[in-house]
């Protein structure tokens, strides 16, 4: 089971941050244009676990070795059914550096863009925080 599956699972905010190459390239299902840092995604990501309900992974892909990973969770997201991937690249130092996710069906995608343009003030804040933490 790849490291990242197991943090999620277990909700593990610092444990999934961790596992983030400072250069990570986030692409959601519901903007526009990445996000590029290890802060916005892992902000981001803590915004995911708040407003995802219900959620579990249902099949992972890709070598345990490998570099390329899929792993296919569903969840619900304000009473709307939604099933996504999560592609992970990892880099050599084993660190995610490239994360894309696509959800389905559209009235999910829907509710989760609304959910998550909720939380994007917070998530802003939490990523400037810990970028002016880093940078102490």
């Amino acid at each position: 089971m790849h490291a990242f599956r197991e943090a999620v699972e277990r909700r593990d905010e610092q444990a999934i941050a961790d596992l983030l190459a400072d250069d990570v390239v986030f692409t959601s299902p519901v903007a526009f244009a990445p996000y590029t840092g290890k802060a916005i995604t892992s902000a981001i990501l803590r915004g995911v676990l708040r407003v995802f309900e219900d959620f579990r992974y249902v099949r992972e892909i890709g070598a345990a070795d490998g570099h390329d990973h899929a792993l296919i969770f569903e969840t619900v997201v304000r009473g709307k059914k939604i099933t996504g991937c999560d592609f992970l690249h990892v880099d050599s130092d084993g660190k995610i550096d490239d994360f894309m996710v696509m959800v389905r069906p559209l009235s999910g995608a829907t509710a989760l863009a609304e959910a998550m343009g909720e939380q994007f003030e917070r998530i802003a804040a939490e990523a400037a925080a810990e970028t002016e933490n880093t940078n102490l």
